[in-house]
């Protein structure tokens, strides 16, 4: 049996890899040989009770958990008995409601980490993940996950936040993703052979995208290179395992529950792709670093408010439609799940990372700057991060891995004698200093049909000139696909960020470029002086 065996078309599936919607479902048919399942929650502390959900052909299944790593541990391997149970149709948006079918006290002995969740029939094996949060803090460094973008791409029966099986006719994104559901194929793990994001297609041709083509090829998720731990999180922490750079690890829906949950770290840690967030998890990562903390964020596309259910399950995410979907939008419009740059919202993503993803975001695909350097341009090579990496002014920092994509975070800068400085009225509630920066954009140009996108296109600089700048003009439309990514450091309060607003920053430490490697450890362990 093979991966592609558990594809499922959604009702609208025009059969192509980019523009298709296709997606892992499990089959209906008892007798097919598989088996899947998930945890009750997303995040566990020693001592806490983890309850397994699953459904299979089989009457038992092996299984095993193993702490990820370099070597992975495994601490439990067992064998538990499974029966067959249907899988709703909108699993996606309410959780599969498969039965508990196994439950362990988390032994107080098990470290920090995330754990790979693995179940074994003859025939079929599927995977899921848990995170293991510290009781206390054990390391200087503490990697906050970003699973509120992990929950907004996962598409494994039917819908996410991009596509879905929602709305009137049944083709909807769904405002509301489950938890309660397995992670989709390549969230955990990587083929090996799996292209990443940023490619270039040659100029005057339609442009393509590879790893959505492997994708559909392969069978493995349409978003596998978009998010999950996979992608971004796994490979940064095996670089810092292999460097001796000790981290315990924690969840965005952890930092939403526990303001205090970062207290005791010096250092937190956000890497990848880092676009959902809810109110209460900036008010919180707001406190901690105006008490003096410090964040070295790795990551890009910093974009929009979310809201958690009570049990923190359901991720809620309106987007567009927010005004007029979202039942906030009468009751409290601040918590309107849409951009943080909306006015309405009124809280600018800036404020807290110093960078926002409403501004230019794209880039390194599609027609969205994919013929740039790749890499961050230096303007200030004398600022600590750069020490000991002998870059100067203009050299381009992390080009030949291409660190710069495929969204990125940046802000409306100027230039005086030859240095970028953010403008009035950004929205910043502290000193930002750039220190390097590169062209980025909502608008994939074309010059025809020939090379017209038929995915990114014109729409997203259109809702960006709309929804941040007020309406549709040729200056709004300009100002929304004009922009750029920054690494920067933002000083608020007694605090700091530094922020390297790109998603794709791991892909310089994957492929060892020594220039980006030393980056990496003067912010994680370095003087930020």
């Amino acid at each position: 049996m093979t991966l592609k065996d558990f594809f499922v078309a959604g009702p609208h599936d025009d059969g192509d890899a980019v523009t298709g919607h296709y997606f892992e479902m499990a089959a209906p048919d008892p007798a097919r040989a598989q088996v899947w399942g998930y945890t009750d929650h997303l995040s566990y502390a020693p001592g806490d009770r983890l309850a397994l959900h699953a459904t299979s052909s089989a009457p038992t299944a092996r299984l095993t958990i193993s702490r990820d790593g370099l070597r992975p541990d495994t601490v439990l391997e067992t064998d538990i008995a499974l029966t067959f149970a249907p899988t709703p149709a909108d699993c996606s948006v309410a959780g599969c409601g498969w039965p508990e079918r196994f439950a362990m006290t988390i032994p107080e002995g098990w470290p920090s980490g995330v754990y790979v969740v693995t179940l074994t029939v003859p025939g079929h094996q599927s995977q899921h993940m848990f995170v293991l949060r510290a009781a206390r803090p054990m390391a200087r460094i503490c990697m906050v996950l970003a699973t509120g973008t992990w929950c907004a791409y996962n598409d494994w029966g039917g819908s996410n936040h991009y596509q879905g099986l929602t709305g009137p006719q049944g083709g909807d994104f769904a405002p509301h993703v489950s938890l309660l559901r397995p992670w989709a194929t390549g969230f955990v793990r990587w083929p090996d052979d799996a292209p990443r994001i940023p490619h270039a297609s040659p100029l005057l041709s339609r442009p393509r995208y590879p790893h959505m083509d492997y994708a559909r090829a392969k069978g493995v998720s349409k978003k596998y290179a978009s998010s999950g731990w996979a992608a971004f999180e796994r490979p940064f922490a095996l670089w810092c395992e292999g460097q001796g750079i000790a981290l315990d690890y924690a969840t965005q829906h952890d930092l939403h529950r526990d303001p205090a949950l970062l207290d005791g770290y010096a250092r937190a840690l956000i890497v990848g792709h880092d676009e959902y967030w809810t109110w209460q998890m900036r008010d919180h990562l707001d406190g901690w670093i105006d008490r003096g903390g410090q964040l070295a964020r790795f990551g890009g596309n910093f974009f929009w408010q979310t809201r958690l259910s009570d049990d923190l399950c359901t991720q809620t995410c309106f987007k567009t439609r927010a005004v007029a979907e979202d039942p906030a939008f009468g009751a409290d419009p601040a918590r309107l799940t849409s951009y943080w740059d909306h006015p309405l919202v009124g809280r600018p993503a800036v404020a807290t990372m110093g960078l926002t993803g409403s501004m230019g975001v794209y880039a390194g695909w599609s027609r969205c700057a994919a013929h740039g350097s790749g890499g961050f341009a230096i303007y200030r090579p004398d600022h600590w991060s750069l020490r000991d990496t002998g870059l100067g002014y203009g050299d381009v920092l992390g080009a030949a891995s291409k660190i710069f994509g495929y969204e990125v975070d940046g802000i409306d800068h100027g230039m005086t004698h030859g240095l970028p400085h953010a403008v009035e009225g950004t929205g910043l509630q502290g000193d930002l200093t750039i220190v390097g920066l590169s062209p980025a954009t909502t608008l994939s140009h074309s010059t025809g049909p020939h090379d017209r996108d038929p995915f990114i296109g014109h729409l997203d600089a259109e809702e960006v000139a709309l929804f941040v700048h007020g309406a549709v003009t040729p200056e709004t439309l300009g100002r929304a696909s004009r922009g750029n990514g920054c690494m920067a450091e933002y000083r608020r309060d007694r605090g700091a960020v530094f922020n390297a607003g790109s998603c794709e920053w791991v892909a310089g430490l994957i492929a060892r470029e020594r220039p980006v490697e030393q980056v990496t450890r003067n912010v994680l362990v370095g003087a930020w002086a």
